[in-house]
């Protein structure tokens, strides 16, 4: 069943809300300084799961494609994600990320031939400085590998994004399919290095196993294949900024969850950020580049046909 536009959209947004509770469940039921382990237990779990469901396997090139989508937007974006957050102060991370709709910008006018309005441009400022003043705090030095590790993984993930709109899905496969692809090659990716930096798997408790459960399940799974779906069906910019619902989704489980108050400053910029958010909904589309052969593979036939060939 064909979804309309908001409720596309709407559906899409999940994910990023998803993300922002990770830090929440990670500190309060997780064990400590296991970053690596965190995102294997992420994401292979998640993919081999969404496998089981799909049964189907890649076909020719989408065996390297698959590949390239999975170091991309799982294998390389995970652990400089946590490499960032470990060791940057306050929430610059989340503000290097937050910059994503602008890196999506750039990338869109190589990759898709689409040259990005002045209007997209300045709503994804908007919402970088709007995620800032929600999440940064007085810091110490900053940390040159943490910084480049954020820088790293939001281009990381910002490519994945445009190289998901740009190839489509091959014929016949789904979503689902495409997600699970992405989180196993992933995974397999992030294991030996987890193996190698950690050592072997922390003892777990029921509380930790239960937070596990819920990162692999409800947090990259389901929230995964919801992301993926929206790439597919929406224009890359448009989904990427959702992305700043995660910080802002974080900063209100830990004012509602774990009783961490918000200043003034921080609420003007959760609504700065939020209304770039749907701003971003509504940017002019992106124009050609003359003589550009890049293409935007999203089509009006997604939303009624999964499957569609989108090359």
């Amino acid at each position: 069943m064909a979804l309309s536009r908001p409720a596309l959209i709407t559906l899409t947004a999940l994910a990023p809300v998803s993300w922002g509770t990770t830090y929440a469940v990670t500190t309060e039921f997780l064990p400590p300084d296991r970053p690596l382990f965190t995102a294997l237990v992420r994401a292979l779990p998640a993919g081999l799961l969404l496998l089981a469901l799909a049964r189907v396997l890649p076909r020719g090139a989408w065996w390297w494609k698959a590949a390239v989508l999975g170091a991309l937007n799982i294998g390389a974006f995970f652990p400089l994600l946590f490499l960032s957050a470990y060791r940057l102060p306050g929430g610059l991370a989340a503000v290097v990320g937050s910059a994503g709709p602008l890196f999506v910008a750039g990338l869109s006018v190589f990759l898709l031939g689409q040259r990005p309005s002045a209007r997209t441009l300045v709503t994804g400022a908007v919402a970088a400085f709007g995620v800032s003043l929600v999440v940064l705090r007085a810091a110490g030095a900053l940390d040159t590998l943490g910084l480049l590790a954020a820088v790293a993984a939001t281009a990381s993930m910002s490519t994945g994004t445009v190289l998901t709109q740009r190839w489509g899905r091959p014929e016949g496969v789904g979503p689902l399919a495409l997600t699970g692809w992405q989180l196993t090659a992933g995974g397999l990716l992030i294991a030996p290095l987890t193996f190698l930096a950690e050592g072997a798997p922390p003892a777990l408790d029921g509380r930790a196993a239960g937070g596990y459960l819920y990162l692999a399940v409800a947090n990259t799974a389901l929230a995964y294949w919801l992301w993926f779906r929206g790439i597919g069906r929406l224009t890359a910019t448009q989904v990427t900024f959702l992305g700043p619902l995660s910080p802002l989704t974080a900063a209100v489980v830990g004012w509602a969850a774990l009783g961490q108050a918000l200043t003034p400053v921080q609420l003007v910029g959760m609504g700065l950020a939020f209304g770039a958010t749907v701003a971003g909904q509504f940017v002019t589309r992106p124009s050609r580049t003359p003589g550009s052969t890049g293409r935007n593979v999203r089509t009006d036939a997604a939303d009624a046909r999964d499957g569609a060939l989108r090359r």
